[in-house]
């Protein structure tokens, strides 16, 4: 039996048959390409991955038409006809699972990551990227509009089934279209009809190079969410015209770099984020529309169909997380979905860092080629996994795969580790999605799990196991300030305060300016508590994704919020604070509580007694050393591949 029949229902795109509604939309994964940028094993088997999980359709990312436009340093390149073969050997790879593989073309215009920047008008970029571009000539728009003719040829050559123009997100064809980047005083500036010349002029150009059986969608942003950008009602009127000229089908996005409304938001944004915008323009034009926007579970993919908002759903991140949840969704598996959980930190703050692309829920992203299977064991072994919080159960899920008999222990009461306690502040509930993945898959794979029971010499004594997998976890760290500990405010950490063990007053005090201080100061601002954030580093949540923070930073501007950092603290009062923060010297007085939420310390007490034992000990996640969430997943699923 198919589940979610919208979704799972076949599309014909022009010329093209799609099995089912899913696109793996165009994502900038800054891997998988060569000195010269043709594509490699690496950006192959991460698209076979893709292409076996069930997917309808795929786009490959930032398939750049000319020098000038390469977005990122490590992607693919498109304007040499050397390309072909290695496009064609990617193709032939896909071609046997049933998903239509198309490339994005475009041109970063002034959100490129060089020094050599054309676009429209010598304007920066309003976010992001650095530096002036230079004004394109006519002469070179003539040039670039064949550049992008050209690519399409090439990559029609190469075995695509159809291309998509991205002519959204700030980037060159969008920087023509609207106002606030496009200041030119000649034929492609001004009005409506000058803006949009340049993507008709290279859309006839693709078409007059790969000939009209062969499907040309266009992706554009229902709205910029930027002053003076572009906006709805244009891109109605520019879908209307792009249906007339021949487009196969049209996907709407929206945001650029420096937008109110990121491209790719966190989990502090709804999901289907910008679904109405898709919806607006499907309601005008015949021509299946595609919607975007933080879409991650099949049931709203398939209610997006349903509703008729769209024609065809994209799931990016999602598909990054889990290549294979179309088939699970299909099937009704739902619980074996590994989840996105919208923290931006793998798929996009990895890359404007100009790092490979990963992912937090899913560390083989980009290692495909590396780990096409996980073979199973010769030689089975008794493990016993101490620490049921995420880096635990994934360790204990991958060495159970593998043939292993695990057993978890865990001296708490409930799984999750510390993702429990991240999960309680407003909009992070997400943060225990991983969590529940696990567990679900440890009780698929009959991975016994214990809890209120800690590792003892008994329990290993007992069980007899030929490994200890220690992922214990850790617990904030006391730092040492004068008067800290004779001050008569009530001093808790921000776990105590996040598991109810510790109630905070009226007027609270935080040290700590990462992502555990301001995610207790957002927690506690909400239930009106007064709250001064006291952050002893240069800069506010420096682990998190720069999306991720933005968002944060936003719900932090309230009335009863001050944020303070390069904090220097003199000592504490009675019922204050003295510090300097940025050269100012300041004194808070009549607080009743402070909260710790700054380095937190390992907890590995098993540790002595089990090397005593003799028996092997591996330490990983935070019991090893505080860590991110996604060095810690990565690092439990090496143990668990490797043990």
């Amino acid at each position: 039996m198919t589940h979610f029949k919208h979704l799972f229902a076949s599309l014909r795109i022009g010329s093209m048959h799609a099995k089912n509604r899913l696109l793996m939309p165009a994502m900038s994964i800054n891997f998988g390409v060569d000195d010269h940028g043709y594509v490699t094993e690496q950006l192959i088997e991460y698209f076979v991955a893709r292409a076996k999980g069930g997917v309808g359709m795929m786009l490959v990312g930032g398939g750049a038409v000319h020098p000038t436009g390469l977005e990122l340093p490590q992607l693919p390149a498109l304007w040499d006809d050397r390309c072909i073969p290695a496009l064609q050997k990617m193709t032939e790879a896909v071609r046997p699972f049933g998903a239509k593989f198309g490339m994005q073309l475009m041109h970063g215009g002034r959100q490129s990551y060089h020094d050599n920047k054309v676009a429209p008008s010598p304007l920066p970029a309003e976010a992001v990227v650095k530096g002036i571009p230079r004004e394109l000539t006519l002469s070179e728009i003539d040039a670039m509009a064949e550049a992008f003719g050209d690519a399409a040829r090439r990559c029609q050559q190469g075995g695509f089934d159809f291309v998509e123009i991205h002519a959204a997100h700030g980037y060159l064809i969008n920087q023509f279209l609207a106002k606030n980047s496009n200041k030119r005083e000649d034929q492609y500036g001004g009005p409506f009809e000058n803006r949009i010349r340049f993507l008709l002029q290279l859309f006839r150009d693709i078409k007059d190079k790969t000939g009209a059986g062969f499907p040309v969608g266009v992706r554009i942003n229902g709205n910029d969410y930027i002053k003076n950008g572009w906006n709805i009602d244009e891109a109605v009127r520019l879908a209307l015209i792009l249906e007339k000229e021949g487009a196969d089908y049209l996907h709407i996005s929206a945001g650029v770099y420096g937008s109110s409304e990121l491209t790719i938001p966190s989990m502090y944004v709804k999901p289907g984020c910008f679904v109405h915008l898709a919806e607006t323009v499907k309601k005008e034009v015949s021509v299946p529309v595609a919607a975007v926007g933080r879409i991650k579970s099949p049931e709203l993919a398939d209610r997006i169909i349903k509703d008729g908002q769209a024609d065809i759903v994209a799931m990016g991140r999602a598909l990054l997380a889990d290549p294979a949840l179309p088939d699970k969704a299909r099937k009704g598996d739902l619980t074996r979905i590994r989840p996105c959980i919208g923290c931006c930190l793998g798929c996009i703050h990895n890359v404007l860092q100009l790092e490979p692309g990963a992912c937090v829920a899913n560390p083989e992203v980009g290692r495909e080629y590396l780990l096409k299977e996980d073979a199973k064991t010769n030689i089975p072994r008794k493990i016993i996994v101490a620490g049921a919080g995420p880096a635990g159960m994934a360790a204990a899920r991958m060495a159970a795969i593998r043939g292993h008999k695990v057993t978890v222990c865990d001296e708490k009461g409930a799984t999750g580790g510390l993702a429990q306690l991240a999960a309680i502040p407003p909009g992070r509930s997400e943060n225990m999605d991983i969590a529940e993945f696990m567990k679900n898959e440890l009780e698929r794979l009959k991975v016994e799990i214990h809890l209120n029971t800690p590792l003892t010499r008994e329990l290993i004594r007992t069980q007899a196991p030929d490994a200890v997998i220690l992922a214990t976890g850790s617990l904030p760290e006391m730092p040492i300030i004068k008067g800290l500990f004779q001050t008569q405010m009530e001093l808790c950490t921000v776990t105590d305060i996040l598991a109810s063990q510790s109630v905070a007053g009226d007027k609270v005090i935080i040290i700590g300016g990462n992502q555990a201080g301001m995610v207790l100061a957002d927690f506690l601002a909400e239930k009106g508590k007064d709250v001064a954030l006291l952050n002893r580093k240069r800069h506010f949540g420096e682990e998190m994704s720069a999306n991720d923070r933005f968002y944060l930073r936003e719900r932090l501007k309230r009335d009863n919020v001050r944020l303070y950092k390069k904090v220097t603290v003199k000592k504490f009062l009675p019922y204050g604070v003295i510090f300097r923060s940025q050269g100012e010297e300041i004194q808070l007085d009549n607080y009743d509580t402070v909260a710790i939420a700054e380095k937190m310390t390992s907890i590995r007490k098993p540790a002595e007694f089990i090397k005593a034992m003799g028996i092997p000990l591996h330490i990983i996640g935070d019991a090893k050393s505080p860590r991110i969430l996604m060095h810690a997943l990565s690092e439990a699923e090496e143990i668990g591949r490797s043990i």
